[in-house]
């Protein structure tokens, strides 16, 4: 369950990341308030996971699958440009990710 709940902190995490660009660009408080609110459900739901999983193991899983989400988010959404060089860099911490998984305890 533990990993689950992690996987939802993950994707709250890019939604807040993309929140944030996404409230710059309206420059209102009313969406400047949509990655305040996520940023607590974000936090709230990664200590949740952190109970049945190691917190480094959590915390890398969370920020590694958090960076390479924002980054498809950013050219999917937000028309970012990436390299080839990206790209490869990006998929290393994929596998980073899995083999932390892969070897975690919980």
């Amino acid at each position: 369950m533990a990993w689950l709940i992690l996987g939802v902190a993950v994707f709250t995490e890019i939604c807040w990341a993309l929140s944030l660009k996404w409230a710059a660009t309206l420059g209102s408080w009313q969406a400047s308030a949509v990655p305040i609110a996520l940023s607590f459900l974000n936090m709230g739901l990664l200590a949740l996971a952190m109970r049945g999983i190691p917190a480094g193991t959590a915390y890398a899983v969370w920020t590694g699958l958090g960076a390479v989400g924002v980054i498809i988010g950013g050219i999917l959404f937000f028309g970012d440009r990436v390299n080839p060089a990206q790209i490869a860099f990006m998929a290393m911490i994929v596998v980073g990710v899995m083999g932390t998984k892969l070897f975690a305890s919980a």
